[in-house]
């Protein structure tokens, strides 16, 4: 395999899908929506739990909301048995009583079927806050670790903006896909970065190891040579992961949907960054990290 002779392709691709999730922010925010669809963790909002005692669809749910509140809820997500979980933008008492009195003449169910409570959005800047914290510490210490374990900077570094690269384009997905923004955005990026990372250094293992037969500075032939060797592995392992997760999303309730999409998108980049973007940051530090070793040594001799 060619993987450092076509670097540029593959690095162009990687640009391409971050840029698209940038855009998609762009877009939805100029449509009025917001770059995110955030869940009223964010935004603060009314949730709405109710047995509606009888197998009903969300559209036919959100139909009766959207009538009286005049705009779909924010979320409608199953719950055990036949309970629904409206989440809508905060309602005032009058349209609070109005939508439950709607659900009760609809389905024929008592006021105690309803669990109606207003959620402040106060937690939504250290939500934010604690999320970018979370992703930080992961990589810097993955940074460290990595480091110190190839004793080589150059291959932490490469591992860390490889994980940059898998949580930028799963933060692309939550725009493009306009999966809920909540507490399970911290989640899904750390899953997803603890299982890229582990691919990774399966594939910088193995460049170790070739260092003693290939020649410590025959870089392209090390990326190569490794990431042949490592790809079935790496293909097979996120099969079956992704097979698992997306299991997940296709028969798993709305509440498990939101996590197992981002992470199977998670699971496809973070292969592909394990296999063709890693590898390829380490030959581009290392290559330059090796010309400036050679024109300091070529300066002493002068």
């Amino acid at each position: 395999m060619k993987i450092v002779k076509n670097r540029f392709i593959y690095i162009a691709i990687s640009v391409v899908l971050i840029l698209l999730g940038i855009a998609s922010m762009i877009f939805n925010a100029a449509q009025g929506k917001g770059a995110f669809n955030y869940d009223i963790q964010f935004t603060g909002g009314t949730s709405i739990q109710v047995d509606l005692g009888q197998d009903v669809t969300d559209d036919e749910v959100s139909g009766i909301v959207k009538e009286i509140t005049g705009e779909a809820p924010a979320q409608i997500q199953a719950l055990e048995g036949t309970a629904k979980l409206i989440k809508t933008k905060s309602l005032d008492m009058e349209t609070r009583n109005s939508v439950q009195e709607a659900l009760m003449d609809k389905y024929n169910i008592e006021a105690a079927s309803f669990t109606i409570q207003d959620v402040s959005g106060t937690i939504s800047g250290e939500m934010k806050k604690n999320a970018f914290l979370s992703v930080v510490v992961a990589c810097i210490c993955m940074l460290i670790y990595v480091s110190i374990r190839f004793k080589d900077f150059s291959t932490g570094a490469s591992a860390v903006i490889a994980l940059c690269h898998d949580a930028l384009i799963v933060l692309g997905s939550y725009a493009l896909f306009r999966i809920p923004l909540n507490n399970n955005f911290i989640a899904a990026i750390l899953t997803v970065l603890g299982y890229s990372i582990n691919a990774t250094i399966v594939i910088f293992d193995r460049v170790r190891e070739n260092k003693k037969s290939i020649g410590r500075n025959n870089f392209e032939a090390l990326v190569d040579t490794s990431v042949k060797q490592t790809l079935t592995r790496s293909i097979f392992t996120s099969l079956t992961t992704f097979f698992t997760v997306a299991s997940l999303y296709i028969f798993g309730v709305d509440s498990i949907k939101q996590f197992a999409l981002p992470i199977s998108v998670g699971v496809i980049c973070g292969t592909y960054s394990s296999v063709f973007i890693a590898g390829n940051i380490w030959y581009l530090l290392a290559v330059a990290a090796f010309n400036k070793k050679q024109n300091k040594a070529a300066v002493k001799k002068k």
